[in-house]
């Protein structure tokens, strides 16, 4: 097609409603956000270069992220710093702070006031490094053997939408394509009736920051490489049931006509768009028998169940996401993301971050047990982090058994286990008042790079070109932190 005919195709009134309209997508809900039909290239295979993306053989084959929004505090849970304890109610020194931006909770404050965390730390031995934590994760504790914790990570952002943001897609703006939407991308489909990339979110104790759908969004990538919500009450997904007095067939007839009609119009207008609607109607087919047996935990045995706690079977909660994470897993998904809400504690931490911590601790340290066991943590990286940390001085009134603590980008704590990360390491150091990093510092860039390297990526190399321009998750840094690999 000559250039000036295709300029006038792309201003056609018809061509405009067609790119706007959701269509057939809208009418599926949250199945359209399936992934495309698995393609030869990208099938399951026992070949470590399955997908012609790769550059080197992966660590592993899929990644489940747990990604504790509000930004969990590191001084009360991984990074102890017991001599803080002389200093309560000090002033947190200008030579520490050295003038570092503050959000607008605290920059009116007159006082910095140091707040040593109350909790107990215990060294788990059973870790090379002797690795310190809190009280308030006692199982994750046990499990520090495969843990690779990382105490100097740092980031751009310090409020929580341009900080989760960011560490979910690499920029601090709105737009760019989601880890998760990378990773469908870069690995494709092992599994014909399950989506590349799932997510499942649930609803924490305190202060909730806004969830938007575009940290799980496709960005500029192909629509179909977005990640797919599981819902934690009625259907998993919406319009999973066929509608009253609609049978398999029926539906089998509707989509084959529609699925005609769609590619007679990308033929005609190269849009490849129709194309992903298609697939992405075919697997919202194949998901209606699919998610239920997902779902269904009656397969599992009272070992199992035990091992995630009790509320294992209350459909939304952490534990319910982590035993469904193991199954996806399982079944071949390349990324799950669980998002636990809730860990935003300006005020009343210490009440707060328990229920938090209560809620999270037996689950995560049983999903890497179970993954263990069935042989899949070696090939799944596990990653459980915030999108920054929390001061260590007190947001508000400070008194012995109560404080609150402020967002902090400068340094937090995240870790990491199976797929290639080494176990038993602490890496990293930060000063005495977990402010500031001393060794060993760690981006979201540098951290997303390792990742993709354990998948089997060259993050320089693993691209998209979008309006002239080839676009990667680390944008135009990063460095594969290979201390963290084993």
């Amino acid at each position: 097609m000559h250039p000036f005919e295709q300029h006038h195709l792309d201003l056609t009134r018809r061509r405009f409603f067609t790119s706007c309209a959701s269509g057939l997508s809208a009418a599926l809900g949250s199945a359209a956000l399936a992934s495309l039909l698995p393609k030869p290239l990208h099938a399951a295979s026992a070949a470590p270069l399955a997908s012609p993306l790769l550059n080197h053989a992966p660590r592993a084959k899929r990644v489940i992220y747990m990604h504790m929004e509000g930004a969990p505090s590191q001084i009360d849970l991984y990074d102890y710093k017991p001599q803080l304890r002389a200093r309560y109610d000090q002033d947190l020194p200008d030579s520490i702070r050295m003038g570092q931006r503050l959000t607008g909770m605290t920059s009116g404050q007159a006082r910095f006031p140091i707040a040593p965390s109350i909790f107990k730390f215990t060294r788990y031995q059973n870790n090379a490094d002797g690795a310190w934590l809190s009280e308030l994760l006692p199982h994750t504790g046990a499990m520090a053997k495969h843990l690779c914790i990382v105490r100097s990570m740092h980031t751009e952002a310090i409020n929580h939408e341009p900080g989760i943001t960011f560490f979910q897609t690499g920029n601090q703006q709105p737009g760019r394509p989601s880890f998760g939407a990378w990773a469908s991308y870069g690995l494709g489909s092992a599994n014909a009736n399950l989506p590349t990339f799932v997510v499942m979110i649930t609803q924490g104790i305190g202060n909730m920051q806004a969830l938007s759908a575009r940290f799980w969004g496709s960005g500029f990538l192909p629509s179909e490489h977005q990640g797919c919500k599981l819902r934690s009450s009625g259907d998993p997904v919406l319009y999973l049931e066929d509608p009253p007095g609609v049978t398999r067939a029926d539906r089998r007839a509707w989509l084959d006509l529609v699925g005609e009609l769609n590619e007679k119009e990308a033929a005609r207008t190269l849009d490849p768009e129709l194309r992903a609607r298609i697939a992405q109607a075919e697997m919202a087919y194949r998901m209606q028998a699919s998610v239920p047996e997902l779902t269904d935990f009656s397969d599992e045995d009272e070992r199992t169940l035990e091992l995630y706690g009790p509320d294992v079977k209350k459909p939304g909660t952490f534990a319910a996401s982590c035993l469904l994470a193991r199954r996806l897993a399982e079944r071949g998904v390349r990324f799950i993301q669980l998002y636990m809400r809730g860990w935003d504690q300006h005020g009343n931490l210490p009440g707060e971050l328990k229920s938090q911590c209560d809620a999270v601790d037996r689950p995560q340290a049983a999903l890497l047990e179970d993954l263990e066991r069935r042989g899949l943590l070696d090939e799944t990286i596990v990653i459980w982090s915030g999108e920054f940390g929390r001061t260590c001085y007190s947001q508000g009134t400070l008194t012995k058994d109560n404080y609150g603590r402020d967002h902090h980008p400068r340094c937090f704590s995240l870790w990491m286990a199976g797929g290639g990360v080494r176990p038993g390491i602490v890496f990293g150091e930060t000063d005495d008042y977990s402010y500031n990093i001393t060794k060993d510092p760690v981006s979201v860039h540098d951290l997303h790079a390792t990742l993709l390297h354990l998948l089997g990526f060259d993050h320089q190399r693993l691209s998209y070109r979008h309006q002239g321009r080839d676009f990667r998750l680390t944008d135009v840094f990063g460095e594969v932190r290979r201390e963290l690999i084993a």
